[in-house]
């Protein structure tokens, strides 16, 4: 079973740029992509960002440019930095894993086995 704790939420001003990250343990060993998901309030989970064991990186279009996901494959740790926040990017956001290795990463949630609690992020001022 693999365990996915995220960190770094809170609550943070309009063009902050704070960083989530999700320290993975457990059974990692085929996983293959890892990403994160975000629910904002009203609305269904949607994708923010994956990235596969090559270090190929997918974004979704609404954040495209502000955020960038990177990992540490010796520590297991994913990270998302959040550039330019907006109050719309304020959501829940998930760590996700898959061992779906197809050439392009799936977007869509009913794809990523496992999910982490999920960490709160509101962007206010």
């Amino acid at each position: 079973q693999v365990r996915l704790p995220e960190s770094g939420g809170g609550s943070v001003q309009p063009g902050r740029s704070p960083a989530l990250t999700c320290a993975a343990s457990g059974q990692t060993y085929s996983t293959y992509r890892v990403g994160w998901f975000r629910q904002r309030p009203g609305q269904d989970r949607e994708a923010v960002a994956i990235i596969d064991s090559r270090g190929v990186a997918r974004y979704a279009d609404v954040v495209k440019g502000r955020f960038t996901i990177s990992k540490a494959n010796a520590r297991n740790t994913l990270y998302l930095r959040m550039d330019i926040l907006e109050p719309e990017d304020t959501a829940m956001y998930y760590c996700v894993e898959t061992a779906h290795c197809g050439r392009i990463a799936p977007m869509s949630a009913s794809w990523y086995k496992t999910w982490g609690q999920g960490t709160q992020v509101t962007v206010s001022s």
